[in-house]
């Protein structure tokens, strides 16, 4: 398990991407384009609009406030465990599952925000991952050689701790 300690969480709070005010702002810029997304109400956003995202994490939670809003769309849903400030084993495994299979929904239980990291790295490159950025409006990140350095060097801060 990888553990993002206390003083790196500063380096977790800019953007990773573009931000736009509201989702339908990025709609356009999806176009073609495969979709990850990270959130409950992002998530849901999408499927609201039209649009299946190829592989989908949550958690059944927005700001800590338990959210009911997860999708049924989706014809497979892999459960995992990831607890707060974490990236599992378990979670980078679900991913690749995912990954090769959409469309997919990962129900995280404990929390799913730092799951665009190993999902930026781990998708194919053209696609775009999108996550809530809380107070500001939705992050729009295409998956491109850049973004996946960038993707390795956050993960770069973490540290493995055992996960037994």
């Amino acid at each position: 398990m990888l553990r993002l300690p206390p003083g790196q969480r500063s380096f977790f709070k800019a953007p990773f991407g573009v931000l736009f005010f509201s989702l339908d702002e990025g709609i356009p810029t999806l176009a073609g384009k495969r979709v990850y997304s990270v959130g409950d109400v992002v998530t849901a956003r999408l499927i609201d609009r039209n649009i299946m995202p190829d592989v989908a994490i949550i958690d059944g939670h927005s700001m800590r406030t338990p959210c009911n809003r997860s999708p049924a769309v989706f014809p497979r849903c892999i459960r995992v465990k990831n607890p707060p400030g974490t990236i599992t084993d378990e979670l980078i495994e679900a991913l690749d599952l995912a990954l090769a299979d959409p469309p997919t929904l990962i129900y995280v239980d404990g929390e799913e925000d730092l799951a665009v990291i190993p999902l930026v790295i781990a998708a194919d490159e053209g696609g775009v991952v999108l996550y809530g950025q809380p107070g500001e409006g939705v992050v729009f990140r295409e998956v491109d050689g850049t973004a996946k350095e960038k993707a390795k060097e956050m993960l770069a801060l973490f540290d493995r701790i055992d996960e037994s």
